[in-house]
């Protein structure tokens, strides 16, 4: 078996639907992960924006994910820190927890929802930036899986 990542909201290379993004009611979106490699202690996700014209916008980082966790539910409260689900950063927006798509108007934008599986613990505390995270899991990544979705403004 492979290690995937999915969404019931939105198929693989499909569109995100308008009740995850800025337009709607902006809540994250179910997502869904298979089959992780043996003996890793926890994962970190991490949701941007590829097609931005202004680098690639963070908008979630979520890290601290126990290793027996297989599911995030739809709409993860934005706090600090959600029991039983882990710590989340600050994203581009400057905000804790998920920002959904809000690109300008144009062509659609791929979303990449990134799911990293660690084998360490790492001990991050809520509010980190995405310079933060990437320096605690540097070298600690044993696999990573990507779901994109894609999204246009109406």
């Amino acid at each position: 078996m492979a290690f995937k990542l999915r969404s019931p909201a939105f198929a693989p290379g499909g569109e995100i639907p308008v009740k995850h993004a800025c337009d709607g009611s902006d809540m994250s979106p179910p997502l869904r992960w298979t089959d992780p490699p043996e003996g890793i202690k926890e994962f970190a996700l991490k949701v941007d924006d590829r097609d931005s014209t202004s680098g690639v916008p963070v908008h979630w980082l979520l890290y601290g994910i126990p290793a027996t966790l297989r599911e995030l539910h739809e709409g993860i409260p934005r706090q600090d820190a959600i029991p039983g689900i882990g710590s989340q950063g600050l994203n581009d927006l400057g905000a804790v927890g998920y920002s959904g798509p809000c690109p300008p108007p144009g062509p659609a934008h791929s979303y990449v929802f990134t799911l990293y599986a660690l084998d360490t613990l790492v001990s991050l505390l809520p509010r980190k930036t995405k310079a933060d995270v990437r320096e605690a899991i540097y070298g600690r990544i044993v696999a990573r899986v990507e779901l994109i979705g894609r999204y246009k403004r109406k």
